[in-house]
């Protein structure tokens, strides 16, 4: 695991390769592997595959959603907030799952935050997404992993780069 997370990068660039069928089901297995709080799995999945509709989930926000356009899949991160008062975190950690099975299938994959970000002065990037792919009323959508086989491998940030000095012992001073 920890050789994952040492080459994990966020990838915004894909090559037009389309992912397998038999990697697409190890993707959802691994979704559906998360762990969440009290074991209430609040969340539920909507895997794109469809070009147009990749390329609609590009414009929710002004920032940082582009790259959808490019990939190959993207995996929208749906809560239901009546069934978990954690519904964000345990969204939260299905889309870092989904990220690091990914890297371990030699995927590139980027996390669009979705939830709270604003499509333009009159509509959330939550409702554009909505409108999109026809999603209930009683669903949050927390992000999108935009997933495809990377056209540029970045490498893994070294570890000297890493922040120790956020990191405390027993306590904060």
């Amino acid at each position: 695991m920890l050789e994952i997370l040492r080459r994990r990068r966020s990838v915004r660039h894909y090559t037009p390769q389309p992912i397998p069928a038999d990697v697409m089901d190890q993707l959802k297995e691994a979704v559906l592997r998360s762990p969440s709080s009290r074991g209430l799995d609040p969340w539920e999945f909507i895997f794109v595959t469809d070009k147009a509709l990749l390329a609609g989930l590009a414009t929710a926000k002004p920032h940082g959603a582009h790259f959808l356009r490019g990939a190959a899949l993207g995996v929208v991160i749906l809560g239901d907030e009546a069934r978990a008062d954690t519904w964000v975190e345990d969204c939260s950690i299905a889309s870092i799952i989904l990220q690091l099975a990914c890297e371990s299938l030699g995927l590139g994959s980027c996390w669009v935050q979705i939830r709270m970000r604003a499509c333009d002065e009159s509509t959330s990037a939550e409702a554009r997404v909505r409108e999109i792919l026809n999603i209930p009323a009683h669903l949050r959508v927390e992000s999108i992993i935009s997933i495809g086989y990377p056209a540029k491998a970045p490498k893994g940030h070294p570890r000297e780069t890493l922040k120790d000095h956020t990191i405390k012992t027993d306590t904060y001073a």
